[in-house]
C-alpha cells in the first residue's frame, strides 16, 4: 500500500525533529496510531495533508473555542501584521487584552502577559515563593502545570512524602520542595498543611482537572483549598490555562464561586497563537520587577499580533455569551456517546464540565489520577482509531480533554454519535 503524505512527512520530520514532533502528544504514541499531519482548518473541521476531513474535538488542545480560522480572528490578525509583527516595546493591544482579562476575573487586579502556560506557571510559583518567603509548593497527582522542573514530579507518590523527578534531567533537589496530594482529597491536603504549614508557599491546582482527562472538583474541594491556604498563609494558585474563558467567561472561578490569589491563563486568550498570562492580587503582583524584586521578562511577551488575536476572541465571547449553548451541545454529545457504549455493553464513564469532556473506559467513577489510571487505555486507543477512520478527531491520549467550539453544530454531534455506533469498536 502506498504511503500517505502524512506518513511521508512524519518520516521526514523524524530526520530533523526529536520524535518527529515539537510536542510529544502529537506523535499519537499514546494511542498506538500513526500521526496525521494537519494542512488547514475551517470552522469545526480539520483537514490533513492527505485530504481527509475531520470533525475536530481536539481544537488545538482547547485553544480554539471559536473554531478554526474564525473570520473575526483572521481579520484582526491580518490588520495587526500589517502594522508590524513585534516591537519589543509596549503596544496598545497588550493593554486592551490585560483589561479584558481583568474584567473577566475579579480576583485579578494586575496581570502580566507571557508566551506560554508553562512560563505563566513558572513565574507564578517564583512570585508566590518571594511573596511568602517560603520554598515548598503543594500540587496534585495528575495535574499538569507545564514542563518546568519543580512540577515534573512522579504522580502516585505517597501524600506525606516528597516528590521525586518524573523526567530525566530534573535534579532531585529541585523537586524536593514539591509536595503531592491526590486530587479531590482535602484530608490529604490538611495532613500536608499541618506538617509543612510554615514551609508551603503555595497550593497550585487545576480547578477542573483536564490533564488526566476531565475530572471535576468534588463539592467543597476548591472552597476547602481556599480555606487551608488562608489558614497557613499560602498563596492559592488556580491553573486556568485550559479552563479560563472555556467553562465560563470568568473560568472555573466564576463557575464555582471560588477566587484564587493568583491565576494562570493561556490557550483561548491567544486565539490559537502562543501566549500565557498570570495575574492576581495587587499586593502579590507588585513584587514583580520593575516595581518589586522578582525578576521576570520576555522579549516577545505581549506580542501585538498575538494580543490582537486574543482581543478578538474575548470580545466575541463577551458579546455572544455562548456558554449555555456550548453546555447543551456538549451534553448532547455526552448522552449520545454514553447510549452507544451502553447499548454495546461497554463499561464507560464520560466526565464533562461545560464544553470539556473525556471518555474513560472503566467500570468505576473517575474522580482522581489513580482512578483515571485504572481505565482501559487499550480500549481507548481502539476507540480513537475507530473514530479517526470515520473522520472524527478525538484527543490522541486517554488522559487529555476533548473540546467543542462555538461552531460545532447539532448536526456535527448527531453525525459523531451515529458514526460511533457504526464503528467496529461499538458494533
Amino acid at each position: 500500500m502506498a504511503k500517505g503524505l502524512s506518513q511521508t512527512l512524519f518520516e521526514r520530520a523524524l530526520l530533523t525533529i526529536p520524535g518527529g514532533v515539537n510536542s510529544p502528544a502529537r506523535s499519537f504514541k499514546a494511542v498506538g496510531a500513526k500521526p496525521i499531519i494537519a494542512a488547514r482548518g475551517s470552522g469545526p473541521h480539520l483537514y490533513d495533508v492527505d485530504g481527509h476531513k475531520h470533525i475536530d474535538y481536539l481544537m488545538s488542545w482547547g485553544a480554539l473555542i471559536l473554531g478554526h480560522n474564525h473570520p473575526s480572528v483572521v481579520n484582526a490578525v491580518t490588520q495587526a501584521v500589517s502594522r508590524g509583527t513585534g516591537f519589543g516595546l509596549t503596544a496598545e493591544p497588550e493593554i486592551i487584552l490585560a483589561e479584558l482579562i481583568k474584567k473577566a476575573f475579579p480576583s485579578i487586579e494586575l496581570v502580566r502577559l507571557v508566551n506560554s502556560g508553562t512560563e505563566a506557571v513558572m513565574s507564578a510559583l517564583r512570585l508566590a515563593r518571594a511573596y511568602t518567603g517560603r520554598d515548598k509548593i503543594l500540587k496534585f497527582e495528575g495535574c499538569y502545570h507545564g514542563h518546568s522542573d519543580s512540577l515534573l514530579t512522579k504522580a502516585g507518590s505517597g501524600i506525606s512524602t516528597l516528590a521525586i523527578p518524573d523526567s530525566a534531567g530534573v535534579p532531585a533537589a529541585v523537586t524536593a520542595g514539591t509536595l503531592l496530594a491526590p486530587y479531590n482529597n482535602l484530608q490529604a491536603v490538611r495532613t500536608l498543611a499541618k506538617e509543612y504549614a510554615e514551609q508551603i508557599a503555595c497550593i497550585i491546582v487545576e480547578p477542573i482537572a483536564a490533564n488526566m482527562g476531565v475530572i471535576p472538583p468534588a463539592k467543597g474541594f476548591l472552597e476547602g483549598l481556599q480555606n487551608i491556604a488562608d489558614e497557613i498563609g499560602a498563596v492559592l494558585i488556580f491553573d486556568e490555562v485550559i479552563t479560563g474563558f472555556r467553562v465560563a467567561f470568568g473560568g472555573a472561578q466564576e463557575k464555582y464561586g471560588v477566587q484564587a490569589d493568583l491565576t494562570t491563563l493561556g490557550k483561548i486568550i491567544g486565539g490559537g497563537l502562543p501566549i500565557g498570562a498570570f495575574g492576581g492580587k495587587r499586593q502579590i503582583m507588585e513584587h514583580l520587577a520593575p516595581v518589586g524584586d522578582v525578576y521576570q521578562a520576555g522579549t516577545l511577551s505581549g506580542n501585538p499580533v498575538v494580543a490582537t488575536a486574543g482581543i478578538a476572541v474575548l470580545r466575541h465571547l463577551l458579546d455572544a455569551c455562548p456558554y449555555d449553548a456550548l453546555e447543551q451541545r456538549t451534553a448532547r454529545l455526552e448522552r449520545g456517546l454514553r447510549k452507544v457504549f451502553t447499548d454495546a455493553g461497554i463499561p464507560v464513564q464520560i466526565n464533562r464540565v461545560g464544553s470539556m469532556f473525556t471518555v474513560f473506559f472503566s467500570d468505576n467513577p473517575v474522580r482522581d489520577y489513580r482512578s483515571a489510571k485504572q481505565s482501559n487505555t487499550e480500549r481507548y486507543a481502539e476507540f480513537f482509531s475507530s473514530m479517526l477512520d470515520k473522520g472524527l478527531l478525538f484527543p490522541p491520549s486517554q488522559f487529555e480533554a476533548g473540546f467543542l467550539s462555538t461552531v460545532h453544530t447539532d448536526e456535527d454531534v448527531a453525525a459523531t454519535v451515529a458514526s460511533c455506533g457504526q464503528t467496529r469498536f461499538a458494533s
